[in-house]
């Protein structure tokens, strides 16, 4: 569980800056919910959704190091918490037509400039931007907050930035003291596989459990490099203490025009986190499972978390390798797209957490409806979720 500073008293003004786990934020209060994105990077957290009795959910994780006065070795890791956008995606350790990128991007890593907070009717937007240097471009941000949904909407424009690009939301939850707390559904996938390099390397001092390359179409039915137990189920966390892995999954747009979705059951807290996209933008989700399982600086072994982030890349290797020839897009999978043009080209993502009855284990189907979605669990409880679907499609919130 992520660390909370106390709820306040005092009023959160729109667009005050505020300092929680040693970065600069500005705040967004709305509806019941509250959020935060540091200055630095555009990581949203804290996020409070609405929950029972009062008590907000707050399932995001924050990187243990925020204010111990490290050096770190890339800029991504300096505010490293919740959601962000990453442009390009991955390590960018490779050049790419002479383009150096840091680590998921100058977006992830960059100043930010609040553009303003506007409110339409029921909706209440948090405005940011950054213009980027190592290739040109301008990336615009709007945070969404809904009177009445328990949910985030996010709107991401990407002017210029002419040329092949991936990109992704990282979105990281907290892991939990308790093994396997952490229930993940998925909408079903056209391919997964382990992923096709070392993630770990014991040289660095970090340690890997899973096999290299390996396709599984189950998530709980994964390859692993552990002797005695050559299958692992990825559907749970935190599981396999001691390592941290990367698998991926790739996606086709549904034929009935649903979203793809994923969502996370907490059992030890009672909460569904849930995430929304058009696997036409991003066919692509990244699943990081850190469990204790590096041990450098600044990780020292400590850090329990989960990346489910979605995207068009290729795993975390970053702009190189997903604009090049790979394992995924030869099976007719994007792994980036060539950006350019007239008009900016939009990313549109949802994020929502409500509260789950004592019991509900994990998702087993999502349901959509114009206004909702309503996830029923593995012994046939329900919970519904106010928010429109249709958001990841046309990026428009309708006013209640």
């Amino acid at each position: 569980m992520s660390s909370l500073p106390p709820q306040s008293s005092a009023p959160v003004l729109d667009g005050e800056v505020r300092t929680l786990h040693g970065q600069p934020c500005w705040m967004l209060r709305h509806g019941g919910m509250e959020l935060a994105v540091t200055q630095l990077g555009g990581h949203m957290a804290d996020v409070r959704f609405p929950g029972e009795g009062g008590r907000p959910i707050s399932p995001y994780y924050v990187s243990p190091w925020q204010e111990e006065g490290r050096v770190l070795p890339a800029p991504v890791l300096v505010p490293l918490r919740g959601d962000f956008f990453c442009l390009p995606f991955g390590g960018n350790g490779t050049p790419h037509r002479g383009e150096r990128h840091p680590p998921h991007g100058e977006t992830a890593g960059s100043r930010w400039t609040l553009d303003g907070v506007t409110q339409a009717g029921a909706v209440r937007s948090l405005n940011v931007s950054l213009t980027t240097q190592v290739r040109a471009g301008r990336v615009r941000r709007e945070l969404q907050l809904v009177d009445g949904h328990s949910a985030v909407y996010s709107r991401t424009f990407i002017e210029g930035f002419a040329g092949p690009a991936s990109f992704a939301h990282h979105a990281i939850l907290a892991g939990t003291s308790k093994e396997g707390a952490l229930r993940i559904t998925a909408r079903p996938f056209k391919l997964g596989l382990t992923c096709p390099h070392v993630f770990s390397s014991p040289v660095q001092r970090e340690y890997q459990a899973l096999a290299l390359g390996a396709e599984f179409s189950d998530l709980a039915k994964v390859p692993s490099n552990l002797r005695d137990r050559p299958v692992a189920d990825c559907s749970s966390f935190p599981a396999r203490r001691g390592f941290a892995d990367l698998i991926g999954t790739f996606s086709e747009p549904a034929d009935n025009r649903e979203p793809d979705w994923v969502a996370a059951v907490n059992d030890e807290e009672g909460w569904l986190w849930f995430a929304l996209k058009d696997a036409a933008v991003m066919p692509g989700r990244a699943y990081w499972m850190e469990n204790h399982g590096r041990h450098g600086s600044p990780w020292d072994g400590r850090n329990c978390c989960i990346g489910l982030e979605d995207g068009c890349m290729y795993f975390d290797a970053g702009l190189a390798e997903s604009a090049g020839e790979n394992a995924v897009n030869r099976r007719g999978i994007p792994t980036c797209r060539e950006l350019g043009g007239e008009k900016p080209f939009p990313v549109y993502y949802v994020q929502g957490a409500v509260p789950v009855p004592a019991g509900f284990d994990r998702v087993a189907t999502a349901k959509f409806a114009a206004d909702g979605v309503e996830f029923t669990g593995a012994g046939g409880a329900t919970v519904r979720a106010a928010v429109r679907p249709g958001f990841v499609f046309d990026g428009v919130v309708h006013s209640r």
